[in-house]
């Protein structure tokens, strides 16, 4: 292997596996946030806080967070890379609370809204920018980040644009069929806007990386993510449709009663 030098330009290359779970989980991320969406007011007008914070969960923490991280293990430098765990969990609530508010926005007051899509997409296309940044500011490593404005500049657009999909596909699409396109849509442009983001840097070999014991790394995370990713969704999912399932008849018995 090549001995490193200070100042060096780093090569970097991806995983293959872990750059495809990093789109299946967006995909089943945004599936699920499309389906919670289509739940977010109930049949009194008012919106059910339960279930947005549901699709936030589904489309920041699995759909956004997750695929984001996911992606930035599937990054593989010459030099050991591992994460400070302060800012990597600052860049999930963050993605999180976005999110939600985003959603809530677009069409959780009653229904949706052309000025609140508008607000909600400028919102949630800058957070998860602020989000992808923060986590690759997250990055201990022998190596320094020098970025191409430029390219960070089409992130941006792309991740606008990608956010102003989303939320008028989560709440203008009934069909599931409509709902399981429209989610693979969702996962290529958020992973577009990642690994575009990730090609603004050019990592520069340093003399050492700086002393972080809050650091976490290693080679089976990106599955581990994966899983618990995956077990979030199906425990989302399974509550988004038990409750859609007892609320006919729960309006029943007030009905009779």
């Amino acid at each position: 292997m090549t001995p490193l030098v200070v100042g060096q330009l780093l090569s970097p290359e991806y995983s293959l596996g872990l750059v495809a779970l990093s789109f299946l989980i967006s995909f089943a991320g945004s599936l699920v946030a499309l389906i919670c969406a289509g739940r977010m007011v109930g049949a009194d007008g008012k919106p059910n806080l339960a279930v947005v914070a549901c699709a936030a969960v589904a489309l920041g923490g699995i759909g956004i967070w997750s695929m984001h991280f996911i992606g930035m293990l599937a990054y593989r430098l010459p030099v050991g890379i591992s994460y400070n765990v302060p800012l990597t969990v600052v860049s999930l609530v963050a993605a999180i609370l976005i999110s939600g508010i985003a959603l809530y926005l677009a069409g959780g007051r009653s229904k949706f809204s052309k000025p609140g899509w508008l607000a909600g997409s400028l919102l949630a296309g800058l957070g998860v920018c602020v989000m992808h940044y923060m986590g690759m500011f997250a990055m201990n490593m022998r190596a320094s980040m020098d970025f191409d404005l430029n390219i960070v500049g089409l992130s941006v657009a792309i991740a606008i644009t990608a956010a102003g999909a989303a939320l008028w596909l989560a709440f203008n699409l009934r069909r599931l069929s409509h709902k399981v396109a429209a989610a693979a849509v969702m996962g290529v442009a958020v992973c577009t806007m990642h690994y575009v983001g990730m090609s603004a840097a050019n990592m520069i070999c340093t003399a050492a990386a700086p002393t972080d014991a809050l650091a976490i790394g290693g080679n089976y995370m990106g599955l581990s993510v994966f899983g618990t990713a995956g077990a979030v969704l199906i425990f989302i999912y399974w509550v988004i449709t038990g409750t859609s399932m007892d609320a006919p008849a729960a309006a029943r018995r007030v009905r009779t009663s």
